[in-house]
């Protein structure tokens, strides 16, 4: 009766588990699939010849057989516990799935083998899973070492041609926050691609606000053409802000697209209203970048003129910039820039005598920040790297502080709002995208990753001034 009532409650674990089995008499060299295996793997159920053990094989994938059959000798030779993962034919449809099988083996009574008792589970989602993490791991390595290529080749290509490190931090940082605009909008999208229109609202969205507009119709690129698109953008923009229409007031910038005939799409920068223009003197990386690595990238060509009236640009890309738009693209811009509030600093700011707390993960960035802080005269707490350790500062005197949004996964918003209790200000520099403010409300300036440590200064200069 025990046995019974034991078998029973085996059978309803089994079955709440969506485990099958089977059973391999060695004595009778015979095989017992049950109902719930023949359901896994579209073998019939009831009893079958097991033929030593090798019936099933032939419904065993030829690349995962021999390794089977090793593990299975080894475990006859040897005894104990039986585990292997391979796929399976299915006998009854075709498909492969993926099985695991987990086994003991028990002594007849004269002590030798008698037999095999197994438990199987259709493992194939749990593959699946793995592989397409795997792949994604590949990708994501693919990715990262692309930019830190085109990075390498942006350092080396603005070093070339500028004349001095502010002129070269300035131009560098600029072109790494057009790169990291892209990346967040690529991530928005899975990095499937990006929307133009949302990298003309990040580049010029929060650029002389009335000065500037953009209209065209949906088109979406490939990630190599938006990013390509969301330097070129920052290279105009920039020199429109240094010398074009955005260096006055009354200046304009009207950016138009349009899809072309035979697929692809070109595009229209035009300036008005701000000063004379002529040709530069000299070609800068900015140019080259333009006219060169732009047309190429699109698949297509670039050209500018420097008119009279104003600068103009035409962009023509070719069909592969474009890509299909995804369903999962958010509807709105997302401006990733988070309505940075502190630009790049005009000259050095001056921090002599305030006390300033860093909150910052990344050794390098806060090491950084910790010697442009104290060059600008500040007196540096930290550099607390782990949340318990910026919270361990806190009892010590602090005029400002430099936050980190995210603490290796952890939120920093426990120092925010303790900072914000004892009135004392700070600024957060993130490389987060969230939308619609600083992190957690606070009313706090905003500064992105990639940042110039100018402009951290100076952000934390004018928190001082206002306080």
């Amino acid at each position: 009766m025990g046995c019974r009532v034991n078998r029973e409650r085996l059978e309803l674990a089994l079955k709440a588990a969506g485990l099958g089995e089977f059973d391999w008499d060695m004595v009778r060299d015979v095989f017992a699939i049950s109902p719930r295996m023949a359901t896994l793997t579209g073998l019939p159920a009831g009893e079958m010849p097991a033929e030593g053990g090798t019936a099933l094989d032939r419904h065993v994938h030829p690349d995962d057989l021999a390794e089977l059959r090793e593990k299975r000798a080894a475990n006859v030779e040897a005894g104990g516990p039986f585990e292997a993962e391979f796929r399976q034919i299915r006998p009854d449809d075709g498909r492969t799935v993926w099985i695991r099988c987990a086994g003991v083996q028990f002594p007849g009574p004269d002590g030798r083998p008698a037999g095999v008792t197994c438990i199987v589970d259709d493992v194939t989602a749990r593959k699946l899973e793995e592989d397409q993490r795997q792949t994604l791991m590949s990708e994501l390595d693919h990715r990262v070492k692309n930019v830190l290529a085109t990075v390498q080749a942006l350092a080396y290509q603005t070093a070339k041609r500028t004349t001095s490190l502010d002129a070269f931090l300035q131009n560098f940082s600029g072109r790494l926050k057009a790169m990291g605009s892209a990346n967040e909008l690529l991530t928005a999208a899975r990095w499937r691609g990006a929307a133009v229109d949302h990298l003309a609202a990040a580049e010029l969205g929060a650029l002389a606000p009335g000065q500037t507009s953009w209209d065209g119709p949906e088109l979406f690129l490939t990630p190599r053409a938006a990013n390509a698109l969301s330097l070129a953008l920052h290279e105009l923009a920039t020199n429109a802000v240094k010398f074009g229409a955005l260096s006055v007031d009354t200046g304009h910038v009207d950016l138009r697209w349009k899809r072309l005939a035979g697929g692809g799409f070109e595009l229209q920068w035009t300036e008005t209203g701000g000063p004379t223009v002529s040709p530069p003197a000299r070609r800068g990386f900015g140019s080259t970048l333009l006219e060169q690595v732009t047309g190429r990238e699109l698949n297509g060509d670039a050209g500018v003129e420097y008119r009279s009236a104003g600068v103009h640009a035409r962009l023509r890309a070719g069909p592969q910039a474009i890509a299909p738009r995804p369903e999962t693209v958010p509807d709105g811009p997302q401006v990733a820039r988070v309505a940075e509030t502190v630009v790049a600093s005009s000259g050095p700011a001056s921090l002599k005598g305030a006390r300033v707390l860093i909150v910052e993960d990344a050794v390098l960035l806060a090491l950084e920040l910790e010697i442009g802080l104290s060059e600008a005269g500040a007196e540096v707490i930290g550099p607390a790297y782990e949340l318990e350790e910026a919270l361990a500062l806190l009892d010590r005197p602090i005029d400002a502080a430099v936050l980190d949004a995210n603490l290796n996964g952890r939120s920093v918003m426990p120092v925010a709002e303790a900072l914000a209790a004892r009135g004392v200000p700070f600024v957060f520099a993130t490389g987060y995208g969230e939308a619609g403010g600083a992190p957690g409300g606070f009313n706090a300036p905003v500064i992105r990753k990639p940042y110039d440590v100018t402009q951290v200064a100076a952000a934390v200069a004018a928190l001082l001034r206002s306080t």
